[in-house]
């Protein structure tokens, strides 16, 4: 393996890490659901598919051919996160889940007749 591909495929794995951590804080630190949801579905997605993109690099590199199966697992992974976001987000304004006074403004992406009782008691309060 050439020194120029394992150096490349480290700068992948390190530039994956460091998504992965970051996005990890963020999930960890932020405050509110909202906020929470941009780590993983953000910064661990791109961490993961630089890792996935490193994989199928050096196994190419060894092997001589390059491994379907990590580019479908990236596709599916780049493909799935943002779909999965997008309905925890709508789940979350459906709720009516609370929000950080930071977060700007109030969610406007529903429309009255959208949102619903909850479905079940919140943990926070009594069930009376």
């Amino acid at each position: 393996m050439s020194f120029f591909v394992e150096a490349l495929i480290s700068l992948l794995l390190v530039a994956g890490g460091i998504f992965v951590f970051i996005g990890s804080l963020g999930l960890a630190h932020l405050k509110d659901f909202y906020m929470r949801l941009h780590g993983p579905t953000k910064a661990t997605t791109l961490g993961i598919g630089c890792m996935l993109v490193a994989s199928m690099g050096y196994f190419w590199s060894v092997d001589g051919k390059p491994d379907v199966q990590e580019l479908l697992i990236t596709l599916f992974l780049f493909i799935t996160a943002p779909v999965s976001a997008h309905l925890l987000a709508k789940t979350g304004l459906h709720m009516q889940l609370k929000y950080a006074d930071k977060t700007r403004g109030k969610p406007v992406e529903l429309r009255s007749e959208e949102v619903g009782e909850k479905p079940v008691p919140h943990p926070d309060k009594g069930h009376g």
